[in-house]
């Protein structure tokens, strides 16, 4: 068997450049409760929000993390005078809890939509409508993720 001999330079070396790839890697920290309540608070201006006229459509259980199916409607007329103005999704577990946003109009015709996402592990989705009026409505379901997309 060959022995391989190191400088005591290339060690240095070696170890020098491992600490700064180590100090480089980013962390990955899940989200919680509290950062994901937030970063409702900022959407809403902290405004209260009332239960109700927002559905969720997901898996009860999403195999993989990796891309879970996600649909939220909201039940509303979408009338000049009554219609839903912005739709905000969040995941309470995620390493940024604020998943997406989406805008409408009266002429949306409806306010849903359907998209993937990553999910951290198991969480409950959120999602806030907020209304023409000013009001906000939230739905909420919870997702049980058996291998994790988001590095969990």
């Amino acid at each position: 068997m060959q022995q391989m001999e190191i400088s005591r330079r290339q060690m240095l070396i070696g170890a020098a450049m491992t600490a700064v790839a180590v100090s480089l890697a980013p962390t990955m920290s899940l989200a919680d409760a509290a950062k994901a309540d937030a970063a409702i608070k900022k959407a809403t201006g902290g405004k209260p929000i009332m239960e109700g006229r927002v559905s969720i459509e997901a898996p009860e259980i999403a195999e993989n993390g990796n891309t879970v199916p996600v649909g939220v409607s909201v039940e509303s007329p979408m009338s000049d005078a009554d219609y839903v103005k912005a739709l905000h999704v969040f995941a309470e577990g995620n390493p940024t809890p604020g998943v997406a946003s989406f805008a409408f109009t009266p002429l949306s015709g409806e306010a849903s939509v359907r998209t993937r996402m990553r999910m951290a592990g198991t969480q409950n989705l959120i999602a806030v409508a907020e209304m023409s009026d000013g009001s906000f409505y939230m739905g909420k379901r919870e997702v049980k993720v058996t291998i994790g997309g988001c590095g969990g």
